[in-house]
């Protein structure tokens, strides 16, 4: 009997394109927030501003794990 706890194998095979899509989200929701800037308070723009910096260094590492992935 097989156990049911065993971990399922490593499977890498579509990590680029995972990675991919989750920029392409990761882009829109920063176009997204940068339109609710428009009709935002002071303080509500800085809060975004920090979160699409925070955005933008995500991306920057995803697109580091693509070249990663596909430099295998």
């Amino acid at each position: 009997m097989p156990d049911k706890y065993e971990p399922k194998p490593d499977d890498r095979s579509d990590n680029a394109e995972k990675l991919q899509n989750m920029i392409h989200d990761t882009l829109e929701n920063m176009e997204e927030a940068e339109e609710t800037m428009e009709f935002s308070s002071g303080q509500e723009k800085e809060q975004i501003r920090e979160k699409n910096q925070r955005r933008k260094d995500a991306v920057k590492g995803m697109r580091q794990e693509i070249k990663d992935e596909t430099d295998l």
